[in-house]
């Protein structure tokens, strides 16, 4: 798909104000759906099941079946409002939002409208850069999920050009909620970063809850991102473009600035700005033209006629409230002091957006120190190696098992980077792939011996020099060692031993 026209970033921000939007989908991990008693296929004990088998009459809006509202996806929702620093509805409905699509199958999707169960919140956001940023929330509301379609024997695995579609309707009726923000204005240079962060935040809010299991990659959580540009000087706002569905962070900073981009292009050149919903190609990193974006009136919402307004009493809103994790700044604040690193060395650890593994790997036993080496280190460049996201890489229970087994001595770094190697391939765990590959430390002084007397007596002038007390000479030695016992050594001990050798050797 060729790109469009794009003018230069900072020239964008010279004649155009950015404004954006975000609404972000998280789907919960309740056991069951939003409105039936079918399993969830966003909790991670039914992911992947085979299609169509997550499903009941309710489901397929099979005639006479009615929902039911699930509790749990209502405290989880409460839960989630209180965090993003709402006010809680002491009543809220449901609403029918009408359209068709062949993977909603009851051509309409219960929703809330007018009366969402949160609003009015704000959330604080922690740039890379280190500014901070209060975003402003609109509402939070309760919804289910649609169906997915999959589009055969077409190029780019859409719609147009496709042969066929398959329907899979084990997502319908997932418990969602969506948070929309205010318009965000102020963000300038920093607002495509500041779109990225705002995802990270909310993903650190819901794992902290333990209400979504919030993996991008599965739709777990998603973002539609509203761009709009306004001329410098200009109150009224210009018309925005939605592009959905992006599904991971890189991806919804890199959508917003090709947006900026393309629209200042338009702009500048005379044309105007479609109000329209668009697609992020993650190959090409461009967005393209979806459909026309609706109103609410296209919607034509009325409330869901089937379903009692939820009204949770004030006890229940005070036991959510105190029951409520660390806010994300807070608990930066509290993991940076108990690490004992420097600003530094957890602004680095921040903005690798891997503060949770981290953390997870440091209550599964690694110190700080090793945790933070080797996610910001060798999984970090594996996955950048690879395009993918670190955290699918390896889980914290195996990189705490890994650095225990280099603290320990089985395993050198060397060794413990192929041992990573193995596990990220699928091998099984650190100390399975230890086992199935050999690759311990030679802890047997006697197999060092040999080598290290093998060595000295192939160098002979090395070890004259050894002798005569210049010690660096050894290098030498310790490197004909370490090949020989193929890197499983401890070139520290190496070292030591060398020097005895040397001494004793006549």
């Amino acid at each position: 798909m060729a790109r469009a026209e794009l003018m230069d970033f900072d020239k964008a921000l010279e004649l155009f104000e950015p404004v954006i939007g975000l609404e972000v989908h998280v789907e919960l991990n309740t056991t069951t759906k939003m409105f039936s008693s079918a399993p969830n296929p966003a909790n991670s004990q039914f992911h992947g099941a085979e299609p169509n088998t997550l499903i009941t009459p309710v489901c397929l809006g099979l005639p006479g079946s009615l929902p039911v509202v699930n509790g749990d996806a209502v405290k989880y929702s409460i839960s989630l409002g209180l965090a993003l620093g709402c006010e809680i509805a002491p009543s809220s409905r449901f609403a029918r939002k009408n359209y068709f699509y062949p993977d909603l199958a009851k051509n309409y999707q219960i929703s809330q409208y007018d009366e969402p169960i949160a609003f009015d919140g704000e959330v604080e956001v922690e740039l890379e850069n280190g500014r901070t940023f209060t975003v402003p929330i609109e509402r939070a509301h309760m919804e289910e999920d649609a169906g997915k379609l999959t589009h055969v024997g077409g190029s780019t695995g859409r719609i147009q050009g496709a042969e066929y579609s398959l329907v899979d309707y084990n997502r319908a009726g997932v418990p969602l909620v969506e948070i929309v923000t205010r318009p965000i204005f102020g963000g300038e240079a920093d607002t495509p970063a500041l779109a990225k962060a705002y995802v990270a935040t909310i993903r650190d809010i819901v794992l902290s809850l333990g209400i979504s299991e919030a993996r991008m990659e599965r739709g777990n959580l998603r973002c539609d991102a509203n761009v709009s540009l306004r001329p410098r000087g200009q109150e009224k706002l210009g018309t925005r473009t939605e592009t959905k569905n992006v599904n991971s962070m890189r991806s919804v900073e890199r959508a917003v600035r090709y947006e900026i981009q393309r629209q200042a292009a338009i702009l500048a050149g005379g044309g105007t700005i479609i109000q329209e919903t668009r697609h992020w190609h993650e190959d090409t990193g461009a967005t393209s033209a979806g459909r026309p974006k609706s109103d609410a009136d296209d919607y034509r919402y009325f409330p869901e006629p089937d379903l009692l307004p939820v009204v949770p009493s004030a006890e229940l809103i005070e036991e959510l409230r105190a029951a409520l994790p660390e806010a994300p700044a807070a608990r930066r604040r509290r993991l940076k002091a108990e690490w004992g690193f420097s600003d530094d060395e957890f602004q680095i650890v921040a903005n690798s957006g891997m503060l949770n593994e981290l953390a997870a790997t440091v209550a599964a036993g690694a110190t700080p120190t090793a945790a933070r080496k080797w996610w910001t280190g060798e999984i970090a460049r594996l996955a950048n190696a690879a395009d993918r996201d670190a955290t699918d890489l390896v889980s914290p229970e195996h990189v705490a098992e890994l650095a225990q087994l280099v603290d320990s001595g089985t395993l050198t770094d060397r060794l413990a980077r192929q041992v990573l190697e193995g596990v990220i391939a699928g091998e099984g765990s650190p100390q399975q792939v230890v086992e199935a590959r050999g690759l311990a430390v030679v802890s047997d002084d006697g197999a060092l011996i040999a080598a290290i007397d093998e060595a000295l007596a192939s160098q002979p002038d090395v070890l004259a020099k050894i002798r005569d007390g210049k010690v660096q000479a050894a290098g030498a030695v310790i490197g004909a060692v370490m090949k020989a016992m193929q890197g499983k050594a401890d070139a520290a001990r190496v070292r030591e031993l060398v020097l005895e050798r040397a001494a004793q050797t006549v």
